[in-house]
């Protein structure tokens, strides 16, 4: 078991692709990686948790595409309106479903169970209870094979001397594709839980079985290292009254009077107005959003500016050429 330790997720990601890079070669389905068995990444300032592009390059991530698939697991859903930030899910969908979408098994397991209100009336219970957990991984759902089967197993909450420390079990993580976004949305929902207890904040813990780096990732993640930081985020509490009724005010694009997750609006409003092509207006929505998430939703859109430039020559030059 190797254990790395960091104050923020950007600390915490460069070590993770040191860590993979540099294990062993494993190829399953045919798809060669890098990969470390048994590791534990450990993050003592969960709040740290947007990853950000830094001194002229790094891993940039599209933050609108985090903001909505936080809110999506948040609400419970499995709607398609998540594809509008993240086409390529798709591929993963059986019949346009994403059968293991961890918000419809964490809201209502079975179609009965309310896990995350089970584990916060839990805590209020019994602060030192050791049951405080969210199962993701559902064998009857997910052993006949479907596209979706989750890499997460599940979550675990402790409440120790004042503070709630939350355990996350991967049974794979991807570092470079999938890590950023899921210490993203299991750290908001940790903070969440903690403020529904009132309790301090602790710290996260990140489990993984095999944390690898698929090699066609290997250049882009070591052009990466010195190159990420992740500033601290404002508060996210937010009473558990109204809470269900607030994120769908956030997925709506209506204002929640709640600075923080009113970024989190503006940041999904600005991204489908760059989509549709609509520039201008995608910006303004980007300048309403504060600190880190206008950070990540203005170098995202820089992003997709650069690669918008590139398919522009792409294009001229091939009708040169013909």
């Amino acid at each position: 078991m190797t254990t790395k330790t960091a104050e923020s997720v950007a600390d915490l990601f460069e070590q993770a692709i040191t860590l993979a890079r540099d294990g062993d070669k494993a190829s399953p389905r045919g798809l060669p990686t890098r990969e470390a068995l048994g590791v534990t990444l450990r993050l003592t300032r969960p709040r740290a948790r947007l990853l950000l592009p830094a001194a002229g390059g790094g891993r940039v991530l599209n933050t609108a595409f985090a903001a909505a698939e936080c809110v999506w697991i948040l609400s419970g859903s499995n709607d398609p309106w998540i594809y509008d930030y993240n086409a390529r899910m798709r591929q993963y969908t059986d019949e346009g479903v994403l059968r293991g979408a961890y918000g419809p098994r964490m809201r209502s397991w079975r179609g009965e169970v309310d896990q995350l209100a089970h584990v916060v009336e839990l805590l209020r219970r019994d602060p030192d209870s050791r049951q405080a957990v969210i199962q993701l991984y559902d064998p009857q759902a997910d052993a006949p094979g479907h596209k979706d089967i989750p890499c997460t197993l599940g979550w675990r909450f402790q409440l120790r001397q004042g503070r709630l420390h939350m355990a996350t079990t991967m049974r794979s993580q991807d570092v470079w594709t999938g890590l950023p976004y899921d210490l993203f949305t299991f750290t908001v929902l940790h903070e969440l839980v903690a403020g529904w207890l009132g309790v301090e904040l602790g710290e996260y813990r990140h489990h993984v079985d095999s944390l690898h780096l698929y090699e066609t990732d290997l250049d882009l993640a070591d052009a990466a290292l010195g190159k990420v930081a992740s500033p601290e985020m404002d508060s996210l509490a937010t009473p558990w009254s109204g809470f269900d009724a607030m994120l769908d005010r956030v997925s709506g694009f209506e204002p929640t009077v709640h600075p923080a997750w009113d970024s989190f609006t503006a940041v999904m409003a600005g991204y489908r107005c760059w989509k549709e092509g609509r520039y201008d207006k995608a910006r303004t929505f980007a300048a309403l959003a504060t600190g880190p998430m206008r950070q990540g939703l203005e170098a995202w859109f820089e992003e997709l500016e650069q690669r918008r430039h590139r398919g522009t020559q792409s294009a001229t030059a091939g009708a040169v050429t013909r």
